[in-house]
């Protein structure tokens, strides 16, 4: 048995036999115990042999050893790293290697990991109770702002994830126009309900699986899709299936294909074309929403969605999702209106007191001019060295948002995107990885920035970056 500092819960490496007595050998009970790691060694070798011994006995209790797929590190082989803490923007592992951290979480850490203010106002929240199944004041608090800073949110409604936000936003879109059909793009990923698994980004991009099996063929009969950043495609689905559209949905900018920005006039021209149809346009910023600007892409382009879909930082690090939109539409969810949609962990105070403060951060003045300049840094290098390197580049960034490919681009679609060489991504990636930065473990998946990334970690991420692009 080994034993997780701090946790007070033992797990035994060894597969989980069921309905067998308890037995403790002497040598289980010698089995070395994995400490938390507050510090690391300086000058220590790389290696990943406890994170090797926790995955294999993962692997016995969960499919894969993981609870989202991505983390498997299957798309860039080799050993899955167990985290054991984070702080700011660095994590550990159970080995000790210290890491410059720009998958935050997958976005949620903007201000950075285990901000104190935000960890003192939780443990005063705790006090009062982490979940009522009742509503509390922090839920109106945490609404006023998210209104006062989204261009198209007059109302909100608070989830657990962002897939819950998108199946509710779906089923309000149907309820309010009565048509069933929607419009997605190839590569975005809209979470993992039945009808937005149709040619979707993300983990079913990172492990080449087209669909997903035990997906009815009728929960995706009403899914039309398009190449992002085709509105000829578009133009021609509304066509075709004229008066049966509900709705456009889309990544303003994709970060599920890697990262790609829409072309210019292309979010104008779905505005215009869902107006002529009255179809309702929505934007998915569980990724974007206060991350491209505190209004999000819709406030960073200019163009106001007739719904919208929220994540990852307006819950600070806890789970949390939100749809919202203009009122008329809104009033149509239970118990205001006849769509129903439900949550007993919704607007827990935990989630809100997390949101409310790292809204409050981002707030402060300069926050994403800090984002802008650090991430166009960050981009520009390591696509410089590894052009200068020899090796076929592109990539891009708004803000905290980044990517980059390894061919010469240029990337506006999901077909595009996987004209990049995963291969080399793959072996840049483990490179990266010992000379302590941690990415994204797919080629199609965006890299994220936050407030606590210094000068010199930036500096340090490209120093890494030349070195590895010799090796490779």
């Amino acid at each position: 048995m080994a034993a997780i500092s701090g946790v007070g819960l033992t797990w035994n490496s060894k597969p989980c036999q069921k309905h067998l007595p308890s037995t403790r050998s002497s040598s289980s009970r010698r089995r070395s115990q994995i400490r938390m790691t507050v510090s690391v060694q300086k000058n220590k070798t790389f290696t990943l042999e406890k994170s090797e011994e926790i995955f294999n006995a993962a692997k016995e209790l969960m499919p894969g050893g993981v609870n989202s797929p991505v983390r498997a590190f299957k798309s860039v082989g080799g050993q899955p790293i167990v985290v054991d803490s984070v702080k700011g923007s660095h994590m550990w592992d159970v080995d000790g290697n210290e890491y410059i951290d720009y998958v935050g979480s997958w976005g949620p850490a903007i201000i950075g990991h285990a901000d104190e203010k935000v960890l003192a106002a939780l443990a005063e929240t705790m006090k009062k109770g982490t979940s009522f199944g009742a509503p509390c004041l922090l839920e109106n608090v945490l609404a006023k702002m998210v209104i006062s800073a989204v261009p198209s949110v007059e109302m909100v409604r608070f989830v657990n994830s962002g897939t819950e936000a998108c199946m509710g936003v779906l089923r309000l879109a149907r309820a309010f126009t009565g048509r069933q059909k929607i419009i997605k793009f190839e590569g975005c990923y809209h979470g993992h309900a039945d009808p937005f698994l149709v040619k979707a980004g993300s983990g079913v991009a990172t492990l080449g699986l087209p669909d997903s099996p035990g997906v009815p063929q009728a929960a995706t009969h009403d899914t039309l899709t398009s190449p992002y950043n085709d509105i000829q495609t578009v133009e021609n689905l509304f066509q075709t299936h004229k008066g049966e559209i509900a709705a456009v949905i889309l990544e303003a900018v994709v970060g599920n294909s890697g990262y790609i920005e829409p072309k210019p006039g292309f979010l104008n021209a779905l505005r215009q074309i869902t107006k002529e149809n009255d179809a309702l346009l929505i934007f998915d910023e569980v990724m974007t929403g206060f991350r491209l600007s505190y209004g999000g892409a819709q406030e960073y382009f200019g163009i106001t969605p007739d719904l919208t879909t929220l994540g990852k930082i307006i819950g600070g690090g806890l789970p949390v999702g939100a749809y919202g939109g203009r009122r008329e539409i809104m009033e149509m969810v239970a118990p205001a209106g006849p769509m129903y949609q439900a949550g007993t962990l919704s607007g827990n105070p935990l989630a809100m007191t997390a949101g409310i403060h790292t809204l409050e951060r981002l707030m402060e003045p300069g926050s994403y001019e800090y984002l802008d300049k650090i991430t166009g840094e960050l981009i520009t290098g390591i696509v410089n060295a590894g052009k200068k390197a020899g090796h076929s580049m592109c990539g891009g960034y708004i803000r905290g948002m980044f990517g980059f490919f390894f061919t010469d681009g240029p990337v506006y679609n999901f077909e595009d995107a996987k004209m990049s060489d995963t291969a080399k991504f793959a072996r840049f990636y483990r490179g990266m990885l010992e000379e302590g930065v941690y990415l994204a473990p797919s080629q199609y998946e965006a890299g994220f920035t936050g407030l606590a990334h210094t000068p010199e970690d930036i500096q340090r991420t490209i120093e890494a970056a030349e070195k590895v692009f010799r090796a490779i």
